[in-house]
């Protein structure tokens, strides 16, 4: 049977407090679960994380493929539910998902998650490549996973996951697949780490300091950011380095030219001027 373990993974929540998202979308097509277990291609070497198990309907094929799954579910309901399935390698972290820590081995997410915290998922799993994620399969609202995709990016946090994993839309996904449905079309968002980052952990601070201050002005022309930051030579060689004209806007571009200027700033510029900590 499945074994409960509230605290396997983070702090337990109290039963007072309430989740922080709103109810899930189950899904119930069982040709889209399967496929979305294929693609993930888990093995009997795998840990999996699955972020807001539900009744379990993803949990039980995972147990069929995985070494171990990690079910994270807040909903006792659903907890009662995921305690009825019949394998021994599934561990119930009855738990707020984003009250959770993630594995301190290498793991794999599969999930199909709560949309009201999509966000805030992401961001838990991918603003720190030093975590142990290998690669994930998420099911989420469709619009979410277009920005995630977007050729123009207007989110720091966005642009600074593209420099450590690849980020691909495999498939869109009806609303009729879920029970209750959503109001809006699913996707499947593949997220896979990058075997080279374009930049390297050690300098993950400095590069969400340089998008958090360039991304403020998507909008503005690329030299008057990198003046903002560099001397004037600095500031002349970075256009060079990056290759793109003045006049282009900040949001032009793309994760290679914002390694090459997170380079520069680590490189070339002491730390007491890199530009200060957004504040939230």
């Amino acid at each position: 049977m499945a074994k409960k373990v509230d605290k396997y993974l983070g702090k337990k929540m109290s039963r007072s407090e309430p989740p922080n998202f709103s109810g899930q979308h189950l899904m119930h097509n069982k040709r889209l679960i399967n496929e979305i277990v294929n693609k993930s291609q888990v093995s009997k070497q795998d840990l999996v994380l699955e972020l807001g198990a539900g009744e379990g309907a993803l949990t039980t094929i995972l147990s069929e493929k995985a070494r171990k799954v990690l079910a994270v579910e807040y909903d006792e309901k659903f907890v009662d539910k995921l305690e009825q399935i019949p394998a021994n390698n599934i561990k119930i972290i009855h738990n707020d998902i984003l009250r959770i820590s993630l594995p301190k081995e290498p793991f794999i997410v599969v999930s199909n998650i709560p949309y009201a915290i999509t966000t805030n998922i992401m961001k838990m799993l991918l603003n720190n490549p030093n975590n142990k994620l290998e690669r994930a399969f998420i099911v989420m609202e469709k619009g979410a996973s277009k920005r995630f995709t977007a050729s123009i990016v207007r989110d720091s946090y966005v642009m600074a996951w593209r420099m450590w994993f690849d980020l691909k839309v495999e498939r869109s996904i009806s609303r009729e697949c879920f029970s209750p449905p959503p109001k809006v079309d699913s996707a499947l968002l593949s997220i896979r780490r990058k075997k080279s980052p374009l930049v390297p952990y050690r300098n993950k601070n400095a590069l969400h300091l340089l998008l958090s201050f360039g991304l403020k002005y998507p909008n503005a022309p690329i030299e008057q950011i990198l003046k903002a930051i560099f001397t004037v030579p600095q500031a002349k060689k970075a256009r060079q380095a990056i290759k793109c004209e003045p006049e282009k806007t900040v949001k032009s571009l793309s994760a290679q030219q914002w390694a090459i200027l997170t380079e520069t700033l680590v490189r070339y510029v002491p730390r007491n001027k890199w530009p200060k900590q957004r504040k939230k």
